[in-house]
């Protein structure tokens, strides 16, 4: 079962900020490049960055500090209630508007293997390093995770009602985010979010690293603390939930690219046997996908061409037998063990074999100035494909979900230290 509960966050003081936080928001840590932490730390004395990427060589003991000055100095200050923290996050993609509507909570920790909390993608260690010696130096979640789950009406009705009202806080990313916060204090509305889940699973869409750090760091605070409570908030993880059908639920496609190989006279003869393919005008292509989402299909552009692929054949002899129907659908899985494997690239190295692209044009880009041999243009993969195949226990190909926009940081904390009880 899925267990959340409402927190005292920690949180920027509106008497000293204000409620509009833009100037010192941020993306999550691992999205912020060395010219970004430059910039946000010119931006705003108190800049979130400082807290979670200090420039610093001792960056955790800088960040640890940092952290209880600012408390000292009622930089941030905490809540006296315990809530859920509605967020929304309106946005724009291609022209079109939406508006994405989740909410932060705490999530009780589950390792993977319960099969409550569920990943989609593979880990890497090094990031789960960082976080933990992060989270070592400031016990603290400084950014929320965030997981999908399946609403049965009931929570809409929720954020409905509440989001009427004025935010708490809100801010403006640089890409043009608008970020609103609402604190939930009411004992019902929280009873009711908290029923809908009871029985659910949820899916990790972001953060797969800092959610194996927090069981990670979990299990030590454990060994350290014999008569520990179920109730001690470092058994949580403060974590941003959207619903699988929430209209803002934005997946984005990543394209792939090859730096070394392109698609060769004796490789097209093979791919024809398995694909319909058309010669289309590059403009074209974002039509292409969408009129044929559902269906295996990709663009392919090379040499100043590009190519609709569609699938037209069984390729199941490309496939592992042990892998479930919806890992084997997905268009990345068939691009890889179909038309990679024809064209003899097998396990192909970031940055030295394959780069990925967000948008059609830079993909387009990279091929027309020689970086790249070949482009691979996709659909996005639906959200709901996402839990399915997490439900079977399996981890989709890097870089086939790209969540839009990223879950903005600093809005909330929440403490995770030894006498912290939720």
């Amino acid at each position: 079962m899925v267990e959340i509960k409402p927190f005292k966050a920690l949180h920027y003081n509106a008497s000293v900020m204000g409620r509009d936080l833009s100037k010192v928001i941020t993306q999550p840590y691992d999205k912020i490049d060395a010219e970004m932490q430059e910039r946000y730390y010119k931006k705003h004395e108190y800049n979130f960055v400082k807290l979670i990427l200090p420039q610093e060589e001792n960056r955790y003991e800088m960040a640890a500090k940092r952290l209880r000055e600012w408390k000292e100095r009622e930089v941030l200050v905490r809540d006296e209630k315990p809530a859920i923290y509605l967020y929304t996050q309106e946005f724009e993609v291609r022209g079109k508007k939406y508006v994405r509507r989740g909410f932060i909570a705490a999530m009780r920790l589950h390792p993977f293997e319960e099969r409550i909390v569920l990943p989609h993608e593979k880990t890497h260690k090094g990031p789960k390093v960082d976080r933990l010696n992060m989270l070592h130096a400031t016990k603290t979640n400084l950014e929320a995770g965030f997981v999908l789950y399946k609403d049965d009406g009931r929570i809409r009705e929720i954020i409905d009602e509440i989001i009427k009202d004025e935010p708490d806080f809100y801010g403006v990313d640089e890409y043009g985010t608008v970020i609103r916060l609402y604190r939930v204090e009411d004992e019902e509305k929280i009873n009711t979010i908290q029923n809908v889940l009871r029985d659910e699973q949820v899916v990790i869409a972001d953060g797969h690293h800092r959610y194996e750090t927090a069981v990670y760091f979990r299990d030590e605070m454990r060994a350290k603390i014999p008569n520990w409570k179920d109730s001690h908030a470092f058994n949580y993880r403060m974590t941003y939930m959207v619903s699988l059908d929430d209209p803002g639920l934005v997946v984005l496609p990543t394209h792939r690219l090859l730096l070394k190989k392109k698609i060769g006279e004796e490789h097209w003869e093979k791919i024809k046997k398995y694909f319909t393919v058309e010669e289309i005008d590059i403009g074209e292509a974002e039509r292409y996908l969408e009129e044929r989402k559902g269906k295996n299909a990709f663009v392919v552009y090379q040499d100043g061409k590009a190519y609709g692929l569609e699938l037209s054949s069984e390729v199941s002899d490309f496939m592992n037998p042990d892998w479930s129907e919806a890992y084997r659908s997905l268009d990345a899985v068939v691009l890889r063990e179909v038309i990679f494997k024809i064209m003899d690239v097998v396990e192909p190295k970031i940055d030295e074999d394959i780069i990925y692209e967000r948008w059609i044009e830079d993909a387009v880009e990279k091929v027309d100035k020689g970086i790249a041999k070949v482009a691979f243009m996709l659909n996005p993969t639906p959200p709901e494909k996402v839990l399915e195949v997490a439900r079977h226990l399996e981890r989709m190909p890097q870089k086939t979900t790209d969540f839009y926009p990223k879950v903005i940081s600093g809005f909330t904390l929440m403490p995770v230290d030894e006498s912290e009880l939720l």
